[in-house]
């Protein structure tokens, strides 16, 4: 547009002076001059008014440019901020957790002091449990010597009253006939009424027999390890020793197993128990 109206000035001028050039002026040739004048006007205003509006698009464009770079430079500030309170979530955590595996590790440093601790004093007890369980056996011994007996369930139950020497018998019954569920709830209710019982131990061992034969494995190596913590002196730890070793055999544990037929087989070579817990320990072998 603009070079259209640069021509057309450039006619007018040369119209002009051809005008003011030529000796004679004809009145249409002046008329047709200033119709393209005026036209020429109103183009040029045209003109005027467009780069107007250009400059004012313009500067609209220029203002939304500005506008996008503010904000754009407003997000970098928030980006920055946000990596900045990350880094120091971020190490916080950190602080904390490693403060957590300080205290987890003390913890396991004191646990494992207790446990060297415990082994100390179960070794020291193991010692004085031999000493005792040898004094008792030579007594034992002494005594048989003297007065042959038993010592079985039924001789000690005739030593009892005939109530508890009655409780005892019908849980014995119940067990007999393989009701193990029954017998178990008997012989508990046995150890309730009673506890100092020369039978209990032998009760004990019929609560742990009575799981193995039922499959419950894990219940019978608890109730087993009942007749050896209550009553260490019992003829039945020995047999109970062999009751846990085949429950843990049964759940496939067989490195407990062979420490519990091991430990029966030292401490009571010379029980029955300990010639079949040497054939298990051979079976576990192989």
């Amino acid at each position: 547009m603009t070079k259209t109206i640069q021509g057309r000035l450039y006619i007018a001028t040369a119209i002009s002076a051809g005008i003011w050039l030529s000796a004679c002026v004809n009145p249409q040739q002046i008329d047709l001059l200033e119709r393209e004048q005026r036209r020429l006007r109103g183009d040029m205003n045209t003109l005027h008014s467009d780069v107007d509006g250009f400059r004012t698009t313009l500067a609209d464009t220029r203002a939304n440019i500005q506008q996008i770079q503010r904000e754009i430079s407003a997000i970098r500030e928030r980006i920055d901020e946000t990596k900045v309170q990350v880094g120091r979530q971020l190490g916080q955590t950190n602080l904390a957790g490693d403060q957590r595996v300080k205290n987890l590790e003390g913890r396991l440093a004191k646990l494992e002091e207790d446990a060297k601790a415990q082994a100390e004093l179960l070794k020291t007890r193991e010692v004085e449990l031999k000493q005792l369980h040898d004094s008792l056996q030579a007594q034992a011994a002494q005594a048989a010597a003297a007065k042959p007996q038993s010592g079985g369930p039924v001789d000690l139950a005739l030593a009892e009253s005939d109530t508890v020497r009655r409780d005892y018998e019908n849980a014995s019954r119940v067990f007999d006939k393989k009701d193990y569920r029954t017998a178990i709830v008997r012989f508990r209710e046995f150890l309730k009424r009673n506890p100092k019982s020369r039978l209990a131990p032998y009760a004990q061992y019929a609560i742990g027999e009575s799981h193995l034969a039922l499959k419950e494995s894990n219940n019978a190596i608890v109730e087993f390890d009942e007749v050896r913590r209550r009553y260490p002196q019992s003829e039945r730890v020995a047999a109970s020793l062999l009751g846990q070793g085949q429950a843990f055999a049964e759940l496939g544990e067989k490195l407990n197993a062979r420490l519990v037929l091991q430990e029966l087989v030292e401490k009571y070579p010379q029980s029955p128990e300990a010639a079949t817990a040497k054939q298990r320990l051979k079976a576990l072998e192989s």
